[in-house]
């Protein structure tokens, strides 16, 4: 029998080198198009990425540089360019395809939502919000649309913040072993979240339902308060209390770490309408559960 052949854009980053593992785990042929030379298509080699994509049965493209940074003007060129420029190489090559990937599942973003306390955003009722973010979502989701590419399903993933070993959780685990893991700014701003093994899967589900089109919300269907959020943070590392931050200190903080405070201020409520009308079922719907297995997965080291 022929290997399934998935291409993974963008494989580098703790998402792309968890799917890697997950893909071959499962038995598929994982090829990959990044900046590194150890890549099998390097960005701007258009031949070579759609040598890499002929034959291939799903395209997931994860480029896009780390928005954890002060947004300056480089870094915003950078963000978008990472972005927009990558999706419209992939669309390059997949339209140069002999035999194009059925299924292109392209990231994008849960904060295209606007700043929600009062009730979930949804696929279909949601309200895109607006500032640099939001630009960048839409201008990513925009390249995507224009991509002429009659024989593949394209489908934009909204994904909340992502947890696993990694990501997001090492500057709020480092914040809560110094003491500093109260809630940021009110806390009560929404935490839409998915385990980084639920997005493995999502992106299975899509590319085996045919029938899911457009814009997918990948994120679990409970999402928490800030406050809840850093109250669990602390309970998965043993922590017993932790110092709550005001948002005009996070933000003389966030200066001098140099990122911005939208990552832990901006209230994200993202509802996974469609995965769930699907049937798609998450192996961590609750946060708990979720910074159980990350927290055993890696273990904090004895003192022994």
């Amino acid at each position: 029998m022929m290997r399934r052949t998935v291409v993974i854009a963008g494989a580098t980053g703790f998402i792309g080198s968890y799917f890697q593992r997950r893909f071959l785990q499962e038995g598929w042929q994982v090829r990959t198009v990044g900046r590194d030379a150890s890549a099998d298509a390097q960005w701007h080699d258009d031949g070579a990425i759609t040598k890499v994509l002929d034959g291939a049965e799903l395209l997931v493209n994860l480029a896009g540089r780390s928005v954890n940074c002060r947004y300056d003007e480089r870094h915003r060129r950078q963000i978008l360019d990472s972005r927009v420029l990558t999706t419209r190489a992939l669309g390059r090559a997949v339209a140069a395809c002999a035999e194009p990937p059925r299924t292109w599942i392209n990231s994008s973003t849960g904060t295209i939502y606007r700043h929600a306390e009062d009730h979930p955003q949804s696929e279909v009722s949601g309200e895109l919000g607006s500032g640099f973010s939001v630009d960048v979502a839409r201008a990513w989701e925009d390249e995507l649309a224009a991509a002429v590419v009659p024989g593949t399903r394209k489908v934009p993933l909204r994904i909340a913040i992502v947890l696993g070993a990694g990501g997001v959780m090492s500057p709020l685990r480092n914040l809560a072993r110094l003491g500093l893991g109260g809630h940021m700014g009110p806390g009560t701003q929404k935490f839409s979240w998915i385990h980084v093994e639920d997005l493995f899967r999502t992106v299975l589900f899509v590319h085996d339902h045919g029938e899911l089109s457009g814009p997918v919300n990948a994120a679990t269907p409970h999402p928490v308060d800030n406050r809840e959020l850093m109250a669990m943070v602390r309970r998965s590392m043993g922590v017993p209390f932790g110092i709550p931050t005001p948002a005009w200190l996070l933000e003389a903080g966030a200066v001098l770490i140099r990122t911005q405070t939208e990552l832990v201020l901006k209230s994200r409520w993202v509802e996974p309408r469609k995965l769930l009308d699907a049937g798609f079922a998450f192996e961590y719907p609750s946060l708990a559960g979720a910074l159980n297995e990350i927290a055993n997965a890696h273990p904090k080291p004895s003192l022994t």
